[in-house]
């Protein structure tokens, strides 16, 4: 399992009304950052593939690319979720934002057989990972309601929808070429719901996503994403 990314969340009870109601009008910015980006890593991730087939390495400048696009990406889709209130860095590499994604360290030969098949590997990964959003959207939704109606989130919700999504956020490093674990159904590090402050706002402790070393007790080359925009809810209230 030591190859299976982990998604963790921070739970936060108390919410922000006004935010959450305009939830999808905030999250705009991003999606135009999340196509222009999700463009060119999946030109990255096509060279990646020519690359592995050939010579069974991802190469190095490729990897963190990528890596920090699925990071950015699943910051992005836990806010639109309302997973979490903080508004999203546009950055791949914000460790403080309360969800991450780890992603395991590249590894230094990939199989060429499993990388040339991925497409068709990817098949039922793909089935169920449609039937998965179903449940992360329809938690969302009741999320929604619940919190603008009365402000806060119920666990039971938080984990509902954290359940759909981190299928999700398995399948997406898989399908960049990033890992070859077969994307497990279960989070490999639980539920992934971290126990937060009182109120929004507050990102992770600094241990909960320390990076894991690499074998030989180096750690992974961080992303070479650019460092994007951070900072609290602009609606919270």
């Amino acid at each position: 399992m030591n190859d299976q990314p982990i998604f963790e969340a921070q739970y936060v009870e108390k919410r922000s009304r006004l935010s959450n109601f305009f939830r999808y009008l905030l999250v705009i910015p991003h999606f135009f950052v999340l196509l222009f980006w999700g463009f060119f890593a999946e030109i990255a991730v096509f060279i990646a593939w020519f690359a592995i087939v050939i010579t069974g390495r991802y190469p190095e400048g490729l990897y963190n690319f990528v890596a920090g696009f699925a990071r950015y990406a699943t910051g992005v889709n836990a806010y639109l979720s309302l997973l979490v209130d903080d508004y999203p860095p546009f950055s791949g590499d914000d460790t403080s934002y309360p969800a991450q994604l780890r992603i395991p360290p590249r590894l230094d030969g990939y199989d060429r057989v499993k990388t040339f098949f991925r497409f068709i590997l990817l098949i039922p990964v793909a089935i169920i990972g449609y039937a998965m959003r179903f449940v992360w959207t329809f938690g969302s939704f009741l999320s929604w309601i619940v919190i603008v109606i009365m402000g806060k989130q119920p666990k039971g919700l938080q984990e509902m929808t954290q359940l759909g999504l981190s299928y999700e956020t398995r399948i997406m490093p898989y399908a960049l070429l990033l890992t070859e674990a077969f994307p497990a159904f279960s989070n490999p590090g639980g539920n992934g719901v971290l126990e937060g402050p009182p109120s929004s706002g507050g990102g992770l402790p600094a241990a909960s996503f320390a990076a894991p070393e690499a074998p030989g007790g180096t750690s992974p080359a961080a992303p070479s994403s650019s460092s994007g925009l951070s900072g609290g809810d602009p609606l919270a209230g």
